[in-house]
């Protein structure tokens, strides 16, 4: 791993674990703030308000500048708003503290996905990939115990910590990383890059194809700990080791699932994972042990860290010069998919009491995806937008 892939797999850990740290913070921060369960609530939700509003713009937006320099003032933006968010005097300080370190994170985190293709050579595009995949996984398996920890001193710490850690990440990438102007022309309207990018039906078909398997993704994992509590009387520690099975599969898949990709293909690779995923999760309503729940977890995130970078890597070939545009439109399309299949997998569990619904949900939305990603041409050799802009001018 060289020093580039190792300073995005720290920035993606970094960004991955704001979100996840304020978790076991929610007690805390209520007491401190006098506020209710349900207005603690916002400290998650403004994050991700902020990324999912700004990143639509943010992508398109940094297409037409150097993603470098993007990068970097969005890495600091980041770190400050985080820091500040230690310094919330009040319940509404938080709020928008952490509604702009999503809005920092919106700018910052496209920029690693969109950078890895300008960086790396082609034959190494998946791989590098799956370590900025690692990075995410790696923050979603410690956020909670490293939140836990860092708040034993106080609840300002995390905060902190990770905005200091911002701080140092956004300097070694100013150093470190060498410039990426921008790939496109920057008079271009954020509606022309986005009209660009739509041209065609294979982009149509793939962005909606992600948003099928993140719809089906999230909405079994939304539910995962209720279905957990309520077939096995698990108290919140236990659903939590649950969590470090799925958090250990998720990382040894991101570093390792280059390997099986490259034996078997991407197209192939794909469909296999998929098929696996799609079986496992119609099995788990039926599995009678906790130990056999926890395997199938593990082998289903071992598979999902696989199966993304082979989706991202699919996506950032559909054009070369809005790559940030692309992945803006992927993180759009997974908090829309996370937002649409938990209220749908909600309103399946309440109204038939058993988790089986939800996890024939899962399973139909990731065939369809396979069904329209296998389509679009997007696991093919050559771009499917650059192959339909060549028979264009053919004929």
């Amino acid at each position: 791993m060289n020093r580039n892939m190792a300073l995005f797999f720290l920035i993606m850990f970094a960004i991955g674990t704001d979100s996840f740290i304020v978790s076991p913070l929610m007690p805390t921060l209520r007491e401190s703030f006098g506020i209710t369960v349900a207005q603690s609530g916002w400290f998650v939700s403004a994050y991700a308000l902020g990324y999912a509003a700004f990143a639509l713009i943010a992508g398109p937006l940094s297409d037409g500048w150097n993603r470098k320099k993007v990068l970097v003032y969005g890495l600091f933006a980041f770190g400050l708003f985080t820091l500040l968010c230690g310094f919330a005097a009040g319940f509404w300080q938080m709020v928008a503290f952490r509604f702009l370190a999503g809005v920092s994170a919106a700018f910052a985190s496209p920029q690693i996905w969109a950078a890895i293709p300008q960086l790396v050579k082609p034959q190494n595009v998946l791989k590098a990939m799956g370590i900025a995949t690692a990075g995410l996984a790696a923050s979603q398996m410690l956020g909670v115990p490293l939140g836990s920890y860092l708040a034993a001193s106080g609840w300002h710490t995390p905060f902190f910590a990770i905005g200091a850690a911002a701080f140092v990440l956004a300097t070694l990438a100013a150093i470190l990383l060498p410039a990426m102007p921008a790939s496109g022309s920057k008079n271009t309207s954020i509606w022309g890059r986005y009209r660009s990018l739509m041209s065609g039906s294979a982009p149509k078909l793939s962005f909606i194809a992600y948003f099928l398997f993140q719809f089906g993704n999230f909405g079994a994992f939304s539910f995962m700990g209720t279905w957990l509590s309520d077939r096995f009387h698990l108290s919140v520690a236990g659903v939590g080791t649950v969590m470090l099975f799925l958090g250990l599969g998720n990382m040894i898949g991101s570093f390792w699932g280059s390997g099986f990709t490259a034996r078997f293909g991407q197209r192939h690779a794909f469909a296999y994972g998929v098929i696996f995923i799609s079986l496992l999760y119609l099995l788990l309503p039926f599995m009678p042990k906790l130990a056999l729940v926890e395997a199938a977890y593990f082998l289903i995130f071992l598979a999902l860290s696989m199966l993304f970078p082979l989706m991202m890597n699919a996506l950032q070939k559909l054009s070369p010069t809005v790559r940030g545009t692309i992945s803006s439109l992927a993180n759009s399309s997974m908090y829309f998919g996370t937002t649409l299949g938990s209220l749908t997998a909600g309103l399946l569990y309440s109204c038939s009491g058993a988790f089986m619904s939800v996890s024939l949900l899962a399973a139909v939305c990731f065939c369809l995806s396979l069904g329209l990603f296998s389509g679009s041409g997007a696991f093919s050799a050559v771009s499917p937008v650059l192959s339909h802009k060549k028979q264009t001018l053919k004929q």
